[in-house]
């Protein structure tokens, strides 16, 4: 029901032609959402206020409706656009009405273009959670020990949580995670009876199919006890415990020597004051004619990820731009050999996964409550947004020991069926 306050606040307003309120005419609340529309590049985003008052996108078709509950919302908004959009989405004082995905890519434009000074100094007042042994362990937990059964309701059958490689857009999830398995072990030039250690193995996926379809013996290293704990059944239910060794434990105390490392979507979680310690490590376990592949999600410049997510889903997770993985690899004198950038199938990915969240979003909601179903719809939605606008990319960096020779003429191997 309209209060008498709102209800006189619209009779007061004049109205144009096609039903936008004249600046002049808006509320002071109106007035700073135009102000903050204005600040954003006028995106195509109508705006409703608690008061009754709508604000319409000046020059474009709206892509989506935003409703505000309170002032108290709109003032944080005001401050902190990035932030407590999302802050306001999670908790229900902002609701959107229309394409989620397609606003939030509107929002990554126009934030990407906002670098003001009050901007660079909330990111500079922010401080990102540091993956010291005990701190690591603490913000691995915090994500990815929700429970396999939350994550086994949107991923794929096999528990990649990680970018899948589509050979065609059609492609399934599940056949895309086989490819993108493929294409790792293909790079890598895996040949049976081989030893190889990766730093982050997630559910245990990739370890066991290069085990099982590679014929080489596998060293994992996580420090998920939920994840490890997946990996190890699936182990004994292949009957390949003797070939794939899932150790739980950090990254750093990687002991032994390894003919291949690989690391996919743990250097998020490493943080830059430990890339030195990191090169080091490789340098220490891989052999004279090793090589290793990197996969990561990163950015075209150093930046902090988006610190919603870095507090509320990711905490300690930083994605580095090229540069910076170089940086990892250049000290102990690897050669580069091979650089890719799937940023697009990640964006796919992200797709899928949403598109089976949803679809999950009651049993989700059962397991926890709505504001986390609606900060990992956001989550999930603005992470393909981000990779869909270029916000966000997703490298893989193959490298080896500088000297060695044994390398493959062209790439006609890693497209190989």
């Amino acid at each position: 029901m309209t209060s008498d306050h709102q209800a006189g606040s619209i009779a007061r307003a004049r109205r144009e032609p096609e039903g936008r309120l004249e600046p002049a005419r808006l509320s002071i609340d109106g007035q700073l959402v135009r102000v903050l529309l204005k600040s954003l590049d006028e995106p195509p985003v109508r705006v409703s206020l608690w008061n009754g008052e709508s604000i319409a996108p000046a020059n474009a078709e709206e892509v989506a409706h935003l409703r505000i509950a309170s002032r108290a919302s709109l003032l944080k908004l005001v401050v902190d656009p990035e932030y407590q959009f999302c802050e306001g989405y999670s908790d229900g004082t902002i609701a959107v009405d229309g394409d989620l995905v397609a606003l939030l890519e509107v929002l990554h434009r126009a934030l990407s273009d906002r670098g003001s000074t009050f901007r660079q100094l909330i990111d500079w007042s922010r401080r990102r959670q540091t993956n010291t042994l005990e701190g690591s362990r603490e913000n691995i937990h915090s994500h990815y020990d929700l429970g396999n059964a939350f994550y086994s309701l949107w991923l794929d059958s096999q528990m990649v949580y990680t970018c899948a490689y589509f050979q065609t857009p059609e492609t399934t999830l599940e056949e895309a995670q086989i490819a993108k398995m493929d294409h790792v072990c293909r790079k890598l030039r895996l040949r049976a009876g081989e030893t190889v250690v990766e730093a982050g193995c997630g559910w245990g996926s990739l370890a066991l199919h290069m085990a099982t379809r590679y014929g080489v013996q596998v060293k994992a290293y996580n420090i998920s006890r939920e994840q490890m704990a997946y990996a190890r059944a699936r182990a004994r239910a292949l009957g390949v415990e003797n070939r794939v060794e899932f150790v739980e434990d950090d990254y750093r105390n990687v002991s032994g020597l390894f003919d291949a490392f690989v690391s996919v979507g743990m250097l998020e979680h490493v943080g830059p004051e430990n890339y030195a310690e990191l090169g080091k490590l490789i340098d220490r376990v891989l052999a004279p004619n090793g090589r290793g592949l990197i996969h990561s999600i990163g950015l075209v410049r150093p930046a902090p990820l988006n610190p919603w997510i870095e507090k509320r889903i990711f905490p300690g997770a930083y994605p580095p731009s090229l540069r910076e993985m170089l940086g990892i690899l250049e000290p102990p004198g690897f050669a580069v050999l091979d650089v890719e950038n799937l940023r697009l199938h990640y964006a796919l990915t992200l797709k899928h996964w949403l598109a089976r969240f949803e679809a999950a979003r009651n049993e989700v909601g059962a397991m926890y409550d709505e504001r986390f179903v609606r900060a990992w719809r956001l989550y999930l939605s603005g992470s393909q947004a981000a990779f869909s606008t270029g916000q966000m990319q997703l490298f893989q960096v193959l490298f080896g020991r500088r000297r060695c020779n044994e390398l493959p003429w062209t790439r006609a191997g890693l497209y190989r069926q």
